[in-house]
């Protein structure tokens, strides 16, 4: 066990990936790449982050930016309050901090989004903090190597991974120790099937010797998923040979809030349009006012971690135009103005799809 730091750290100078937040100390990049990694494969952050640092070279900059700005950029990576806790957080270190993120680990805790594993990664990496980060990476690393069989989610499981997480953390250069545990679990102890023969740790792994790779970590939850149906309405109808139609923007505390989509009638199970139209969510949308059912898409299946939405998407063209501006939370807009609003993944995939003909 007391070379393990030194084992685990040797291994990652040597098969690191070349990542830009791993050349900087700069505590605005290490956190901006930390929230956007959050439920993100690098490969898909990557480019993320890139953006964000090519608009908002710091933390001022992103500050001023509005939380619409900030949406669009962020479309496409999901878990959207990632990003609006992102935003308030730039707003605290600017306005009451100077702009200077402070490198205590428990201040950092204090901001909007910033839980154990981002502050102790920000405090470890650009301030040399002895935090150790446990993220799914390491409890996997740690479970496997030296044994750990009581559920990772459990008071005592999870104890027992804390234990082991400081007891060998690298004081010297805990930053660096703390990138490479987590790559070592991105890259060589992975979750299904890694190449155990090709590990460092081969001999003096737990897990490898009890056959247990496959059971390795244990959890004793499962996350209980929530079915949802949406049937989303794409309004459309034209003044003076210009197509209109109709988005809202999400405002309460569910999925995707802050963010733009067709009204939405959300029902029980699914349902086709027979029965749709008679719903009083639809008719509050629609109302009494002449209409074509154009087309209507298949159901389409938009997977979260807690959620699986069941989505159909339906064109009704209007004869005349509708008036649903009485809600604060409605944008008319001309249909080539919906790319520039932030929308969820499951509609812009769709408007793809279809090449934005509504």
């Amino acid at each position: 066990m007391n070379d393990f730091s030194a084992q685990i750290t040797h291994w990652y100078h040597l098969h690191k990936r070349n990542l830009p937040w791993r050349t900087t100390k700069n505590p605005y990049a290490i956190w901006l790449s930390e929230i956007i990694l959050q439920q993100t494969r690098v490969d898909q952050g990557l480019a993320y982050y890139e953006k964000f640092l090519a608009k908002w070279p710091d933390v001022f900059s992103l500050a001023n930016a509005s939380e619409q700005e900030v949406l669009l950029m962020w479309q496409g990576l999901g878990y959207y309050s990632r990003a609006r806790n992102m935003l308030q957080t730039a707003k605290d270190i600017a306005l009451n901090y100077n702009g200077e993120f402070p490198s205590d680990y428990h201040k950092l805790l204090s901001f909007k989004g910033v839980g154990p594993y981002t502050a102790a990664a920000v405090s470890s990496i650009s301030f040399k903090g002895a935090c150790p980060v446990i993220d799914g990476n390491v409890i996997r690393v740690l479970s496997r190597i030296f044994g750990v069989t009581e559920a990772v989610d459990s008071v005592t499981g999870r104890k027992r991974i804390e234990e082991l997480a400081f007891l060998l953390l690298d004081h010297n250069d805990p930053g660096t120790y703390n990138q490479a545990i987590m790559e070592f679990g991105a890259l060589q102890c992975v979750p299904s099937s890694p190449d155990c023969e090709k590990c460092i740790f081969k001999d003096q792994c737990y897990a490898r010797h009890a056959q247990a790779v496959k059971l390795l970590p244990l959890k004793e939850k499962k996350t209980k998923v929530t079915l949802r149906y949406f049937n989303y309405l794409v309004l459309s109808w034209e003044v003076g040979g210009v197509g209109k139609t109709i988005i809202r923007k999400r405002l309460r505390d569910d999925i995707w809030k802050g963010l733009f989509e067709f009204p939405l009638v959300e029902t029980t199970d699914e349902t086709d349009f027979e029965r749709l139209q008679h719903l009083p969510d639809f008719v509050k949308i629609a109302g009494t006012t002449r209409f074509h059912l154009i087309k209507q898409s298949i159901t389409r299946k938009h997977v979260l971690s807690h959620q699986k939405i069941f989505a159909r998407f339906y064109h009704l063209h209007f004869d005349d135009p509708i008036d649903l501006m009485d809600e604060n939370n409605i944008s008319l807009i001309s249909q080539n103005e919906l790319q520039s609003y932030p929308l969820p993944r499951l509609i812009d995939r769709y408007l793809q799809e279809i090449d934005g003909n509504l």
